[in-house]
């Protein structure tokens, strides 16, 4: 059957045959396929994310600057999503496991949701960040300091994780009897047209900002194209906001390109009905939300200066200990023998 018969009859059970439209993939090699993108883009997301907090927090120069603490919020909704994300999206779709109960799948949801509305939120600051920094310089240190930097994170992450648990709270269609949506088990479709709703409007708002910065930068090039002559800690700090703000371009572009597909399909959802062929592609399609993940701290990497020393050192430094102990394999072993003979 191409439409699922059982969202209306039993929208409000935990069992196989309610849970048995939602579980759409249907061949071995679709399971293996999502089980591989989930382990694999699963497994660089944490890696890369943690190395990106450990190289901001382990430097006095980077934790210490705003704009690095709202990159710090980036990487550490993107590991959570990471973490959240597979681990649920592999249970559910590929070993068909159905949770104990309604709460336990809308806690796993929400964990989710939360996870992917705080990176696309610290995507706002860390581009609100850059609009301040390039349309009044002279302020910037004033206007954005650490405590307001701090402050504007816990907004964020309590308007997130509120948002992200309503369902759990009570918004959704089985407390309501209301109309459920076709692509989330137990979610409201009133509840995902506001979801919806807040993450076209921080795309807005990010798209907004971005158009300014980017336009400021080409401004600050050519002027800098045309007064060579002036160098100096102005000069340098312009180069650095015209290196970030392309390197945050390259983040946003990223990030419509992977979210796109997911939002047009949930947006087709609340419409109309969805054949198990559409469910099968919004499955696949919510890999790219993972892998968005997965490439922001790439970008980092290879954009920003001081985070591309910082890996650079710490690569020099883990080099010299394994050349260090290949070199005198002996000094492990010392200790050891030493308290064996005492």
């Amino acid at each position: 059957m191409d439409v699922c018969k059982y969202v209306n009859a039993s929208k409000c059970s935990v069992n196989a045959k309610s849970m048995e439209c939602f579980m759409v993939l249907s061949t071995q090699a679709q399971k293996i396929s999502i089980a591989t993108l989930c382990v694999l883009f699963g497994a660089l997301c944490i890696f890369e994310n943690s190395l990106v907090l450990y190289l901001i927090f382990s430097s006095p120069g980077t934790r210490k600057k705003p704009s690095y603490i709202f990159i710090s919020s980036l990487a550490l909704a993107d590991l959570l999503a990471s973490i959240i994300f597979a681990g649920s999206f592999v249970n559910f779709h590929v070993f068909k496991e159905a949770d104990s109960s309604k709460e336990m799948f809308l806690l796993k949801l929400g964990g989710v949701s939360m996870s992917f509305t705080a990176s696309l939120s610290s995507l706002l600051l860390t581009a609100l960040d850059r609009y301040i920094s390039i349309s009044r310089p002279s302020q910037y240190k004033l206007l954005v300091t650490r405590k307001r930097a701090w402050a504007a994170l816990g907004v964020l992450w309590a308007m997130c994780v509120t948002t992200a648990f309503l369902p759990l709270l009570g918004w959704n269609c089985c407390m309501l009897n209301s109309a459920c949506s076709e692509l989330f088990l137990f979610v409201d479709n009133n509840y995902l047209s506001t979801w919806i709703c807040l993450v076209m409007a921080l795309l807005g708002c990010i798209v907004y900002a971005y158009a300014h910065v980017l336009w400021r930068a080409h401004q600050h090039v050519a002027y800098m194209g045309k007064n060579q002559v002036q160098v100096g800690k102005q000069h340098a700090r312009m180069r650095m906001d015209v290196m970030l703000a392309k390197t945050l371009a390259m983040v946003l572009t990223v990030l419509v390109l992977c979210w796109s597909p997911v939002l047009i399909l949930m947006i087709y959802s609340i419409f109309t009905k969805l054949s198990n062929h559409l469910r099968k592609v919004f499955a696949f399609c919510s890999i790219l939300c993972l892998l968005n993940s997965m490439v922001n701290p790439i970008i980092y990497a290879l954009r920003s200066k001081e985070l591309y020393s910082s890996l650079r050192v710490l690569f020099s430094q883990c080099r010299r200990k394994l050349r260090a102990s290949d070199d005198n394999p002996e000094a492990e072993s010392a200790p050891r023998s030493s308290v064996i003979e005492t």
